[in-house]
């Protein structure tokens, strides 16, 4: 099936490039924010400060320390009954459940216990294998950042 250029990511890491299909009829709200971001260039540049091997690569924050995010307002919770499998791409928020902004992560492995508690908005669909190779740690020394995310309809 052919992707939707409009609602499909492409995310240039230091690792190489990672596609991601968006799913709009998840999560509307979120999948617009992304895309707004995006075509802002908020991500470009900014580091995955959280990787856990065999869970997840975080990233979205303007500091690089998980502490912040963008200048729009914080998001309503879009939860929904996708499983958090490898590949999926959902919004990372504190424990308020409308706090999700600008930083999502990326889950290397099944976390289903993050089942319907956080929104995904999305999978990757080519470059897992960049993802793969993200650096890890906590906070990640020397970390792999986004290069550019943009929209494909817009590249």
């Amino acid at each position: 099936m052919a992707l939707d250029p409009e609602n499909t990511l492409v995310m240039e890491t230091t690792k190489g490039r990672v596609v991601i299909e968006l799913r709009p009829d998840l999560a509307p709200g979120h999948v617009e924010r992304l895309k707004t971001l995006s075509r802002q260039g908020f991500y470009d540049g900014i580091v995955f400060h959280r990787v856990i091997d065999g869970f997840m690569a975080q990233v979205g924050c303007p500091h690089g320390t998980g502490t912040g995010g963008s200048d729009l307002p914080d998001l309503k919770a879009e939860f929904n009954a996708e499983p958090h499998v490898r590949g999926i791409c959902s919004m990372a928020r504190s424990q308020n459940p409308n706090s999700a902004n600008s930083q999502f992560f990326i889950v290397f492995d099944d976390a289903n216990f993050l089942d319907k508690q956080y929104t995904v908005w999305g999978k990757v669909v080519e470059g897992m294998d960049n993802v793969d190779r993200i650096k890890r740690g906590e906070p990640v020394r020397d970390p792999d950042s986004i290069v550019s995310m943009k929209v494909m309809a817009d590249a």
